[in-house]
């Protein structure tokens, strides 16, 4: 792996490659994990609840050693992507998980004003009117359409709950 900020440098194919595969596998051992606490054996009823899963983190902790035996073999140790483009990617999946992972406490609504709000400035640069315009308006045309036409309920922070929404 080649490190700096100047152009053509950044993580090779292999590099990344390698940590997807580990990535992958660690999601199997989480997957056996789980399922030794729900039980792999059989009971009086069948099989208990953690033995398939069980069976699919093997195979899924099999398949990431395959993946990782062939892509390191592999002469393949060209530029995945340079630093800048990883940057502009992260500038965009750092804030959307952020926004994902702060829906469950402060609600769909606030959590997408707020998103908005923050992509629309930060990287359109619009001005604040289209800025709050559209991060107010689209959360309310959300809640109008699902809430209250569909009748379908969205998860709500203690905003709503406040606006008795």
């Amino acid at each position: 792996m080649t490190t700096g900020s100047s152009s053509n440098t950044g993580p090779t194919h292999k590099l990344v490659e390698a940590g997807v595969t580990l990535l992958i596998a660690l999601f199997g051992v989480i997957v056996i994990a789980g399922s030794l606490k729900a039980g792999i054996n059989w009971g009086p009823e069948g099989p208990r609840a953690g033995f398939f899963p069980f069976y699919i983190g093997l195979f899924i902790i099999a398949s990431s050693g395959i993946n990782l035996w062939n892509g390191l073999r592999e002469d393949n140790d060209g530029l995945f992507a340079e630093w800048g483009q990883l940057r502009q990617v992260l500038s965009v999946v750092i804030p959307t998980g952020i926004y994902v992972g702060s829906m469950p406490f402060i609600g769909l609504y606030v959590a997408s004003t707020i998103f908005i709000a923050w992509f629309m400035r930060w990287l359109g640069k619009y001005n604040w009117i289209t800025v709050l315009a559209v991060a107010l308006g689209m959360p309310l045309v959300t809640y109008l359409i699902f809430e209250r036409w569909f009748m379908v309920p969205l998860p709500k922070g203690p905003v709503e709950e406040w606006l008795d929404l």
